[in-house]
C-alpha cells in the first residue's frame, strides 16, 4: 500500500530558492540563466524537507513576462535547470502583472489552491516560505502555516507569520522540528 504525500512546503523561488537581485533595496529576478545562482544552503534544506516527506513545490510571480522586461522561454530555462538541480516536485508560475486582476498573483492564494487540488493537499498541514509579503499573504489565505525569510527589503513587510528566519535552512529546521513535534503529539493522543 502506498502512502499518499498529504502535505506541501510551497516555497517562492527569487530569495528562497535563488539569489534576487537587489536594486534600490527592492529584490528583482535572475533576467537570465547566466544570472541564476542558488543559495548556498539550499540544496541541503530541500534534501531534510525531501526526506521529510513533503512535497516541494515552488509558487512564484514573474511579472516581467507581462510586462515585457524577459521572456518567458527565459523562466522556463531558469525553472528547467532548477529542476535538474534540485529535488523539487512542481513549480507553478504565475506570468501576470498586478493590473491584470488574475486569482494567481500572490499574495492571492490561487497558485497554492491549484497545487493542493492536484496533489489532494491538506492545506493546514502544508508551509508557505518567502521573503516578501506577497508570499506570506498567500500562505495565511490558504490556510497554512508561514515562514518569512527577512532580508530586510525596502518595501512592505508581512505583520505576522509563523516564524521568522534569515535562510531557507533555517526555515527547514524550523518546519521538520515543528512537524515532529506535531506528529510526536498526535501519535500520543
Amino acid at each position: 500500500m502506498c502512502t499518499m504525500i498529504r502535505r506541501a512546503v510551497f516555497l517562492d523561488r527569487d530569495g528562497v530558492i535563488n539569489r534576487a537581485k537587489v536594486i534600490n533595496g527592492k529584490p528583482h529576478p535572475p533576467s537570465c540563466l547566466a544570472e541564476l545562482e542558488i543559495l548556498s544552503d539550499v540544496p541541503e534544506a530541500l534534501h531534510a524537507l525531501h526526506k521529510a516527506d513533503f512535497r516541494l513545490i515552488v509558487v512564484t510571480n514573474q511579472p516581467d513576462v507581462a510586462r515585457g522586461a524577459q521572456r518567458r522561454q527565459e523562466v522556463e530555462a531558469i525553472h528547467k535547470a532548477l529542476f535538474e538541480l534540485l529535488p523539487l516536485d512542481e513549480i507553478r508560475v504565475c506570468y501576470h502583472d498586478d493590473a491584470d486582476c488574475c486569482h494567481c498573483r500572490k499574495p492571492k492564494p490561487g497558485l497554492l489552491f491549484e497545487a493542493a487540488s492536484m496533489a489532494h493537499l491538506d492545506l493546514t498541514s502544508c508551509f508557505m516560505v518567502g521573503d516578501r509579503y506577497r508570499d506570506i499573504e498567500a500562505g495565511q489565505a490558504a490556510g497554512c502555516k508561514t515562514v518569512f525569510i527577512d532580508y530586510g527589503y525596502d518595501e512592505k513587510q508581512p505583520t505576522t507569520y509563523s516564524i521568522k528566519v534569515k535562510s531557507l535552512g533555517q526555515a527547514a529546521q524550523w518546519i521538520c522540528a515543528y512537524q515532529g513535534e506535531r506528529e510526536w503529539t498526535q501519535s500520543k493522543i
